[in-house]
C-alpha cells in the first residue's frame, strides 16, 4: 500500500502533468488558430487576384468585341455611303439628260 505521502507526490506529479497538457493543447490550438489564419489570408488573397484577373480578362473580351462591331457597323455605313453616291452619280447623269432636253 501507498502511504500518504506517497500518493500526495503521486497526485502532485498527475497534477502537473494535466497542467502541462493543458498548457500544450493551448498551445498547439493557438498555432492551429494562427495556421488556418494565414491559410485563409492567402486564400482570400488568390481569390481577389484571380477575380482581377477574371475582370481584367472580361474588359479585354468586352472592349475587343466593341472594337469588332464598331469595324463592322463603319464597314456598312461605308457601304451604304458608296451605294448613295452611285446612285447619286446615276441620277446626274439623269438630270443632266433633262436639263439639256429642257434647254433645246
Amino acid at each position: 500500500m501507498m502511504s500518504i505521502s506517497e500518493a500526495i507526490t503521486t497526485i502532485k506529479k498527475a497534477e502537473n502533468d494535466a497542467d502541462k497538457l493543458i498548457e500544450d493543447a493551448k498551445q498547439r490550438s493557438s498555432k492551429m488558430k494562427e495556421e488556418a489564419k494565414e491559410k485563409a489570408e492567402v486564400l482570400i488573397k488568390n481569390a481577389k487576384d484571380e477575380a482581377h484577373e477574371e475582370t481584367g480578362d472580361i474588359i479585354f473580351k468586352a472592349e475587343d468585341e466593341a472594337k469588332k462591331e464598331t469595324l463592322q457597323i463603319s464597314k456598312e455605313a461605308d457601304e451604304k455611303i458608296n451605294k448613295t453616291k452611285n446612285q447619286a452619280a446615276g441620277k446626274v447623269d439623269e438630270a443632266v439628260d433633262v436639263i439639256v432636253k429642257n434647254i433645246l
